[in-house]
């Protein structure tokens, strides 16, 4: 399942008060991973929210992930946890969340991809490729990224950072696994926004 339309969440874009009704209306419309990123508060106080999201997912045969939370990713069963270099080392993520997929942010470093591989990462990102509204900081890496990363590795890779409908067909030409978005889905008309992404993707 680690194939397709990979939509994450935005404390601003998706406030916790309407986030269901906007992940739900993405995964009616074909986002097939979800991942809830909020780096502010403690997993207490999102616990429910995290519950609920993984219940959506279920229902539309999608997977659950959560970023930089493993004891919350284990604590609810989620399907899934996203760690980048800046969170924790892939070791202790997998001792604190000892069942279901991990992810590892390798941004433009394909060796570093590699030993996430070899640590047992279930699958690698890459990114950012264009700039990026949600992390502005991020330095853009080249494209070539993902076709060496596909040549090398045996496990899926994702494309993050600064895709919308207007560059995806840039992406998707070097063939990775999943395409990951926030803006690109929820910054307007999700069914619209998601419909003109797969399009590409699945063109």
């Amino acid at each position: 399942m680690l194939q397709g339309l990979y939509a994450i969440t935005d404390e601003i874009l998706t406030p916790d008060h309407s986030i269901l009704s906007q992940a739900e209306t993405a995964l009616q419309a074909g986002v097939k991973l979800l991942q809830y990123r909020h780096k502010s508060g403690k997993d207490s106080e999102v616990e429910e929210v995290c519950i609920k999201l993984q219940r959506l997912c279920r229902q539309y045969q999608a997977l659950f992930i959560i970023n930089d939370r493993p004891h919350l990713a284990q604590a609810i069963g989620a399907d899934g946890l996203h760690v980048g270099i800046e969170d924790m080392e892939f070791s202790r993520a997998r001792k604190i969340f000892a069942k279901g997929v991990i992810g590892v942010s390798c941004y433009g470093d394909v060796a570093r991809a590699r030993l996430a591989q070899d640590a047992g990462a279930d699958y690698v990102a890459f990114g950012s490729f264009f700039p990026s509204p949600t992390k502005p900081s991020s330095k853009v890496v080249p494209m070539q990224v993902l076709s060496e990363a596909k040549a090398a590795l045996t496990i899926p890779v994702c494309a993050i950072g600064g895709i919308n409908a207007a560059n995806i067909h840039e992406i998707s030409a070097h063939g990775p696994d999943m395409i990951s978005v926030v803006s690109a889905v929820f910054a307007g008309d999700i069914p619209s926004n998601v419909a003109r992404l797969n399009a590409v993707m699945q063109g």
